[in-house]
């Protein structure tokens, strides 16, 4: 095949993650992007449900159709309190990964403009005038390029940023009992055993007796699966499930670092998604981060007027960058410390300035009055230490 057979197109979308997803899906309702060719590449297929969101909103989003369940109140706990947080005016939203593929995947099918294919990409490489891609069967070209495929290299094969991951299992259970109350999420129990961690159960109830239950833990190294399945036995015990069934299972692992993946556009390439550091570094939290960083990219490809666009230009660093820095440094250095952390924060803390704060959408003054809530001296320290290496790095 020469270059002048080779399938070119406007945008290809390497990966059909999250953020490419709803990428394309805010390109068709803005109605500007009607006469671009776009293409999808990923050697998976968004067939199964394959994982959960969830999100905390004020008003109604575009997702509001496919949301599978709302709660107004959630529960923060550990060995020592529990705490009921009121969420309003937020309210809790779950969105099951299947509901969001076929979600999007049947309003792309209306648009001829838009290509699916289910093929692996094997190589990228950018030219002066376009975007070369290769795949296991085909080769293709466009003019920009948004790649979501992750490379955990670029993040773990240094030392300046410090990378821990926020890794799970989850079981999805029907209880004997009614232990659950599907009015009130679960946000974080911190009343499981730290074991030198940072660990906590996270529940989703949809029933009296149905649930999704994950254990989570935000640290560096994953455990072996059968320690999460015993940890999330033993919890349903402690609840008093009584005998139960498990429906359903998932698993994941989502890095949490700082590490500037934007320093890794170029001209004509856009890493967008977990690989380009659109996950919430501090919560692991993907899908509202998602939202709203695909909705400024979409504005940003419609300022595109008399001169070429340089995806070089898209990211800008804010101060909440900053925060979570100072986080997962002290998670990095004693991640034992979570849940004394999470857990000053949340004891006293406003719940609608904490989701606030955590959404990025605080003034100054709003974050002062939530990082005072946290343990004073192991952020002070980190403060030097990311300052020092600031400097040291100028």
């Amino acid at each position: 095949m020469n270059s002048s057979q080779i399938p070119h197109f406007d945008y290809i979308f390497t990966g059909t993650g999250l953020a490419s997803l709803m990428t394309v899906y805010k390109m068709i309702l803005s109605g500007k992007f009607a006469d671009k060719s776009i293409l999808f590449l990923d050697k998976d297929a968004k067939k199964t449900n394959d994982r959960t969101w969830c999100f905390w909103e004020k008003e109604e989003s575009a997702w509001n159709s496919i949301v599978s369940k709302k709660w107004d109140s959630a529960l923060f706990a550990n060995a020592d309190f529990n705490r009921d947080l009121a969420l309003k005016p937020y309210q809790y939203n779950q969105i099951h990964g299947l509901d969001f593929y076929n979600f999007v995947f049947d309003e792309i099918s209306k648009h001829q403009n838009i290509t699916f294919l289910n093929e692996k990409v094997t190589d990228i490489n950018e030219l002066e005038t376009h975007v070369f891609v290769g795949t296991e069967e085909n080769r293709y070209t466009c003019h920009y390029l948004f790649n979501s495929i992750y490379t955990k290299a670029f993040a773990e094969r240094q030392n300046k940023y410090p990378v821990l991951q926020q890794h799970f299992v989850g079981w999805f259970v029907k209880t004997e009992n009614e232990v659950f109350n599907p009015e009130q999420v679960t946000f974080m129990d911190f009343s499981v055993e730290q074991r030198g961690n940072t660990r906590f159960m996270y529940v989703l109830p949809i029933s009296k007796t149905e649930a999704l239950v994950e254990y989570t833990l935000f640290s560096e190294k994953l455990l072996k699966k059968e320690e999460y399945e015993n940890e999330i036995e033993s919890y349903l015990t402690k609840l008093g499930a009584g005998n139960y069934e498990i429906l359903e299972k998932e698993e994941g692992s989502i890095p949490m670092t700082c590490y500037p993946f934007w320093e890794k556009n170029t001209k004509r390439v856009l890493n967008i998604g977990t690989a380009g550091g659109w996950t919430k570094a501090s919560t692991g939290y993907t899908f509202k981060n998602s939202d709203k960083k695909s909705s400024e990219l979409i504005q940003f490809l419609q300022n595109d007027t008399s001169t070429p666009l340089s995806m070089t230009l898209f990211h800008k660093k804010s101060r909440f960058w900053f925060y979570d820095l100072l986080l997962l440094d002290i998670l990095h250095r004693n991640n034992e410390l979570g849940s004394s952390i999470f857990s000053s924060l949340f004891k006293t803390g406003n719940p609608k300035l904490i989701f606030k704060f955590l959404d990025e959408d605080t003034t100054f003054f709003e974050d002062v009055k939530v990082i005072l809530k946290c343990p004073k001296i192991p952020f002070i320290k980190a403060l030097f230490r990311v300052i020092f290496l600031s400097n040291k790095s100028n």
